[in-house]
């Protein structure tokens, strides 16, 4: 048959016999490609017996012919988090893992879960039973021992938003698109298992390189659209005092420069919610700070919440960032932008409006308005630095994170682990460029190491500085050697609090105090004298100063690894013979309960009622006793409770100008 020619009936009668194939035409080479094409250059894996064939086939693929690299990583939960990471460097991009059945896909199911929760389009592909076994009735190894194959898939039905089980060639290559295609369309992860004995044989179907996907893109209802900016509109230019607020789902909407566009043309104040720092630019002009309720950036909360109008770009009130439901808001004054509705006040709501076409038509028709920038400008106060520490002090955490913002620039990202460097990272201002990521909505501990892997493997033009906790990195630590592995220049700071501090201010045990690494040590063992590295100990600013020149200086293009140890670290590391008179004679978990105890006082002692409110008493807390109290043994009012202390935990540092707030909306 000649090229262009309409095929004749004897042509179609005879389709190419796999042999007559080339080698290329394989259900995983064009997995590889179609993952290639979408952004995800990088896969990362743990091979198991129900995956090895699906890798070599992905492998072969090398990414200067339009394939991929993998990523060998230690386990599949890590697997997960690097695919996030990369999906968040990508901006909307795509990240992926490959694992094996049941036993890997449940491992990586966690990470699929935080992905979804944050609207990532991750793919985690599977490698299946074989396709002969289905329906066999045949009891497989790495399953429950069952015959059936549907247990895996069905935990993943609650954490996806696609699922392809692919045992058979025929509609291989219409399952793969159609889930790749539906994790960019809905931004949220899917799973695609592939039965273990197909990904090498070729297929007519495989037999081209893939037509490049064409997303019919969405659109805004353009009646709808109208109406919604003319109410708009009419609801802002009468306001006298207006504020934009951006939130984190304006990386979904993927409208963050309209966002900014908006904010230039009105001229309004721009705060963003904890959960969207760095998707709004922090080096905006008008720029005025985290909005956070009680626990704000200094004078924002009183900008904001003195609003007469608020337009919220893509927010989420969780009871995180709503400090435990209590900010003070008022829904008439609010217009929320989703990505694809907008509500005004308590009524009207216009669907079908996308948030980008939203806020570009709003710009157009919005009159000049800084008076509540104006307001801002005669109540803000700088804040001063704090002062340097005596030689031989202790190190203080204002004190270290001084000295990280100066670290910071258009080339560096931070990634900020669950727990309280949510909070310490939350007071860092970012320079334009820098990316920022956190997990706020999902919060799994150990997230931060495999998402740094992850984001330094999509974003090689930037240096990442990670910030975890003692507690989190013991979750995930073996990954750092995968990132030496692929030499790797993130700066890692390893804050060693002696234990999960942010569990100590919710409600203190001995449980909370983890048994102390040598981490450095760990790491030197990782490092095994392959690649670059470097690691330092640091207890007082002039250590910190000097690994901070190290990093930066003559180890630019190593991973470094800086533990900071804090006091309550220091007291846990101390012989056993100087923790007298507290721990003498004690037994292990005597000595750490003694421990625990003696560290926690640091912010709840500053707060009578929530320190008699744990009591389970109202003795000279400033609660009318007669007044509904709040029963605290109850399990729903328990976690409120325990999300205001976590966002309070800070709070004497962050907003140190306003504690008379901080005690009347958390404790009254």
């Amino acid at each position: 048959m000649d090229i262009g020619s309409i095929p004749s009936p004897a042509d179609a009668a005879a389709p190419p016999s796999a042999a007559a194939l080339p080698r290329e035409a394989t259900l995983g080479r064009h997995l590889a490609r179609r993952l290639a094409e979408v952004g995800a250059r990088e896969v990362f894996t743990v091979p198991g017996d129900f995956n090895l064939t699906l890798l070599d086939e992905l492998e072969a693929e090398q990414p200067s012919g339009g394939g991929v690299r993998l990523v060998g990583c230690c386990n599949e939960l890590n697997a997960a988090y690097a695919a996030d990471g990369y999906a968040r460097a990508r901006d909307g991009g795509v990240g992926a893992c490959a694992v094996t059945f049941t036993v890997g896909g449940l491992s990586a199911i966690n990470a699929v879960a935080g992905a979804f929760s944050e609207n990532l389009p991750v793919i985690c592909i599977v490698g299946g039973p074989n396709s002969n076994d289905y329906g066999s009735n045949r009891i497989l190894h790495h399953t429950i021992g069952i015959p059936d194959f549907t247990q895996e898939l069905r935990c993943f039905q609650n954490v996806t938003c696609y699922q392809a089980v692919v045992n058979n060639l025929e509609d291989a290559h219409e399952q793969i698109d159609t889930a790749i295609s539906t994790a960019l369309k809905e931004s949220k992860p899917v799973y695609i298992s592939i039965s273990c004995n197909l990904p090498s044989i070729p297929h007519p179907t495989f037999s081209r390189h893939p037509v490049p996907f064409f997303l019919s893109p969405k659109l805004s209802n353009q009646m709808t659209l109208e109406a919604a900016v003319e109410t708009a509109a009419a609801f802002l230019n009468k306001s006298v005092k207006p504020v934009l607020v951006g939130g984190p789902k304006m990386r979904v909407a993927k409208a963050c420069e309209a966002f900014v566009e908006l904010a230039d043309a009105c001229g309004y104040p721009v705060a963003a919610m904890p959960s969207a720092k760095g998707l709004v630019p922090e080096h905006h002009s008008r720029f005025i700070g985290t909005y956070w309720g009680a626990v704000s950036s200094p004078f924002c909360a009183e900008i904001v919440e003195s609003a007469d109008a608020y337009l919220f770009a893509g927010p989420i009130f969780n009871d995180y960032s709503s400090v435990g439901y209590s900010l003070l808001l008022k829904k008439e004054k609010a217009i929320i932008v989703q990505p694809d509705r907008v509500v005004i006040g308590n009524g009207p709501a216009f669907g079908c409006v996308l948030m980008k076409d939203f806020l570009h038509a709003l710009g157009t028709r919005l009159k000049k308005n800084t008076a509540a920038y104006d307001n801002y400008s005669r109540i803000f106060v700088p804040q001063g630095e704090p002062l340097s520490s005596a030689p031989g002090e202790p190190l203080r955490v204002n004190v270290l994170f001084k000295h990280i913002q100066k670290m910071l620039s258009g080339d560096s990202a931070v990634i900020a682990e669950t727990g309280d460097s949510w909070f310490n990272c939350q007071k860092l201002k970012l320079p334009e460029g820098c990316g920022y990521e956190f997990q706020m909505q999902y919060g799994s501990i150990g997230w931060a190491v495999g998402a740094t892997l992850g984001y330094a493997q999509a974003a090689k033009g930037k240096r990442v500085i990670s910030f975890i906790g003692d507690g989190s990195f013991q979750v995930t630590a073996q990954e750092v050697s995968t990132m030496l592995r692929w030499e790797q220049n993130n700066i890692i700071f390893l804050i060693n609090n002696g234990g999960y501090t942010i569990e100590v201010e919710i409600h203190d045990g001995p449980y909370n105090v983890i048994k102390n690494w040598n981490y450095t040590g760990v790491v030197e063992a990782f490092h095994n004298g392959e690649g670059k590295c470097y690691t330092a100990k640091v207890r007082t600013e002039e250590e910190l100063k000097k690994a901070i020149e190290a990093s930066l200086g003559p180890n630019k293009d190593s991973l470094c690894f800086i533990e900071v140890l804090t006091s309550s670290a220091i007291a846990l590391m101390a012989p056993v013979h100087a923790r007298t008179p507290m721990t003498e004679n004690k037994t292990a978990p005597e000595q750490q309960r003694a421990l625990t105890v003696r560290r926690r006082p640091r912010f709840l002692g500053s707060f009578p009622a929530l320190r008699n409110a744990n009591a389970g008493s109202t003795k000279s807390s400033g609660v009318n006793p007669t007044a509904p109290q709040t029963d605290t043994k109850s399990p729903k009012n328990g976690i409120a409770a325990a999300t205001r202390v976590i966002v309070a935990m800070y709070a004497e540092v962050y907003i140190s100008r306003h504690s008379h707030a901080l005690y009347a909306v958390f404790f009254a």
